[in-house]
C-alpha cells in the first residue's frame, strides 16, 4: 500500500521541526558558528581543504555530544568549500578539485572588476542549494538510500563515463586539444599502484610516487603558479581598479543566475547521493550542462555569471547529499564524509539503514544544522564579498609574491614534505606553457581526478564479469547513463550540423533560380 502523501509530508515536517529544536540549542548554535568560521578560514589556505580541516579538528570534538560534534565538523565541511571559492575567484587558486569549475569564470570576472558579484552569487547559490538539498534530503533520503544500493561497479563506471563526457564543455575552441589534455590527465592518473595487480607503475623507483600524483598540488601549480608566471610574461602591470558599486551584484546578474542555481542544485543532489561520486563530478557536470543550455554560452570562460552560479550550487548541494549514503548506507560519499564516517564510529554511532529510526535526534539535528550553518555563511559572507574583492586593489608587485608564497606554504602543509612543493613548481611551469599555447587546463584536472575512479570501476566490473564487461549492457541503469553520456558528447556537433544544414537551406531557398532575378534579365 502506498504511503499517504499528506502523512508523509507531516512526517517530514515533524522530523525537521524536531531537528531544528536540537540544532537551535545555544551550545549547538555556538559550535555550528565556530565550525563554519573555521571552515572558511581553512578553505582560504590553499592545500588544506575540508578533509584536512575535519581530520585536524576531529580530536577537539571527542568530549562533545555526538550531535554537537557532527554539527561542528559538518560546518567545517561546507564552510571550507566557500573559503576555497574565495581564493578560486580572487587569485585563481582552487583549494579542492570541486572548485576548479568555479575558477574558469570566477577569476575572469575578478579580472574584469566583478569579483564581488562572483563571490556574492557563490554565497547565494550555495545557500539556495543548501535549502533545496535539505528539503530533498528530508523527503527522499530513505528512497535515495535504497536506490543507491542498486549502484554497483557497472553503474559507477557508467556515471564516471558520463562525467568524462563533460570534457567537451571545457575544450574551448578546439575539442582535439580538450581530449588531448584529458588523455594526459588520465595518463598521469596511472602513476602509482596498479588497481588490479597492486604493483607499482611508472614510479621510476620513487617512494613518493607510489601514492600517485596528488591532484591538490597539481591544481595549485596549474592555476595559481601558472597564472602568475603567465601574467609576468604578458606584463600585467596595474591592479584592478573597480569602485565599490562595481563590486556589487546587479539585478540582471541575479536574474541570469536563477536557472543555473536551480539546475546546479538538482544535478549536485542527484550525483551527491551516489557513493563515491562526490562534489567534484557534480560541479563539472553542472558547468557543462549550463554551457549547453545558456543563452550566453559565448561568455563562458570569459566571465559568465552562470559559470559561477551553477558549479557552486552543485558543489554545495552534492556536499549535503553526500550524507545520504554516509548515514543511510554507511558508505562515504567523498573524502570528507569518509572522515565523518570514522567520527561516527568513534562516537559509538553505527551508520546504516536503521540509523534514521534508532538515532532520529542526531540525524535530523545534523540535517537541520545545514540550514542554520548555510544561513550563517550567507550572513557572514554576502556583506563581506565586496570587501574580499578589495584584495584585488593590492599592486601586483605585492600580490604575486604573496600568491606564490601562499601556494608553496599550502602545498608544504599537506604532507609536511618538500615533495609537494616540487610538484607545485613543476606543474606551475606546465601551467604556464599551457596558458601560453592556449591549451585548456580543466580537462587535464578532470582526467586526473576521474582516472583512479575510472580504473577502479573498470577493474571491479571486469572482475565481476570474469574478464567481460557484459555486466554494463545487462544493467538498464548503466545503459541509460551511457546513452545520456553519448548524447552529451555528441550534442554540440549534432546541433552545429543541424544549424549548418538550416543555414544552407535558407540560403538555397533565398537564391533565385539560374542565379539571376527577373529585373536583371530585363536590364
Amino acid at each position: 500500500m502506498d504511503p499517504d502523501p499528506g502523512k508523509l509530508g507531516r512526517t517530514v515536517i515533524d522530523n525537521l521541526m524536531s531537528g531544528l529544536s536540537t540544532a537551535l540549542t545555544p551550545e549547538n548554535l555556538l559550535w555550528c558558528f565556530v565550525g563554519v568560521l573555521a571552515g572558511t578560514v581553512i578553505g582560504l589556505l590553499p592545500g588544506l581543504g575540508s578533509s584536512t580541516g575535519v581530520a585536524v579538528l576531529l580530536p577537539l570534538t571527542l568530549g562533545f555530544e555526538p550531535v554537537t560534534a557532527l554539527i561542528m565538523l559538518a560546518g567545517i565541511y561546507y564552510g571550507a568549500q566557500y573559503g576555497g571559492t574565495i581564493t578560486s575567484v580572487l587569485i585563481s587558486t582552487p583549494g579542492e578539485a570541486s572548485s576548479v569549475a568555479t575558477t574558469l569564470d570566477g577569476y575572469q570576472m575578478a579580472k574584469r572588476g566583478r569579483a564581488g558579484a562572483a563571490l556574492s552569487i557563490a554565497a547565494i547559490g550555495s545557500f539556495v542549494a543548501a535549502i533545496a538539498s535539505l528539503l530533498l534530503l528530508s523527503a527522499l533520503a530513505p528512497l535515495f538510500a535504497g536506490f543507491a544500493l542498486n549502484f554497483g561497479p557497472a553503474e559507477n563506471l557508467a556515471v564516471i563515463i558520463l562525467g568524462m563526457a563533460t570534457i567537451v564543455s571545457f575544450s574551448g575552441d578546439s575539442r582535439a586539444k580538450g581530449f588531448a589534455m584529458a588523455g594526459l590527465g588520465l595518463l598521469l592518473a596511472t602513476v602509482g599502484i596498479d588497481a588490479a595487480t597492486a604493483e607499482s607503475r611508472f614510479t621510476f623507483g620513487s617512494m613518493n610516487l607510489l601514492g600517485g600524483i596528488p591532484f591538490v598540488e597539481v591544481m595549485i601549480g596549474l592555476f595559481a603558479v601558472g597564472e602568475v608566471l603567465y601574467q609576468l610574461r604578458v606584463g600585467e602591470s596595474a591592479p584592478i581598479r573597480a569602485g565599490f558599486r562595481d563590486l556589487m551584484i546587479t539585478r540582471t546578474e541575479l536574474r541570469r543566475s536563477g536557472g543555473p542555481i536551480m539546475r546546479g542544485s538538482l544535478i549536485g543532489f542527484l550525483l551527491g547521493c551516489l557513493p563515491g561520486a562526490g562534489s567534484t563530478l557534480a560541479s563539472f557536470m553542472a558547468y557543462g550542462v549550463e554551457k549547453r543550455v545558456s543563452k550566453h554560452r559565448g561568455e563562458f570562460g570569459k566571465g559568465a555569471i552562470e559559470g559561477v552560479a551553477a558549479p557552486e550550487s552543485a558543489n554545495n548541494s552534492a556536499a549535503n547529499a553526500n550524507f545520504i549514503p554516509t548515514l543511510a548506507l554507511g558508505i562515504p560519499g567523498g573524502a570528507t564524509t569518509a572522515i565523518l564516517l570514522g567520527a561516527l564510529l568513534v562516537y559509538g554511532v553505527q551508520p546504516g539503514p536503521l540509523m534514521f529510526e534508532n538515532q532520529p535526534d542526531l540525524v535530523w539535528g545534523l540535517l537541520a544544522s545545514f540550514f542554520i550553518g548555510n544561513l550563517i555563511l550567507l550572513v557572514l559572507n554576502l556583506p563581506l564579498a565586496p570587501l574580499f574583492a578589495q584584495m584585488l586593489r593590492i599592486p601586483y608587485a605585492y600580490m604575486y609574491p604573496l600568491i606564490i608564497c601562499t601556494s608553496f606554504v599550502g602545498a608544504y602543509s599537506i604532507d609536511n614534505s618538500l615533495y609537494s612543493v616540487w610538484i607545485v613548481f613543476v606543474f606551475g611551469v606546465i601551467g604556464y606553457f599551457m596558458k601560453l599555447y592556449d591549451l585548456p587546463i580543466a580537462p587535464l584536472v578532470l582526467g586526473l581526478v576521474l582516472g583512479p575512479l575510472f580504473e577502479k570501476a573498470l577493474v571491479q566490473t571486469s572482475a565481476l564479469g570474469d574478464g567481460s564487461f557484459a555486466l554494463v549492457g545487462q544493467s538498464p541503469i548503466a545503459v541509460g547513463i551511457l546513452v545520456l553520456a553519448a548524447a552529451l558528447a555528441a550534442g554540440p556537433s549534432a546541433v552545429s550540423a543541424v544549424r549548418g544544414r538550416r543555414r544552407t537551406a535558407d540560403v538555397g531557398s533565398a537564391a533565385p533560380v539560374g542565379g539571376r532575378n527577373d529585373s536583371e534579365e530585363e536590364r
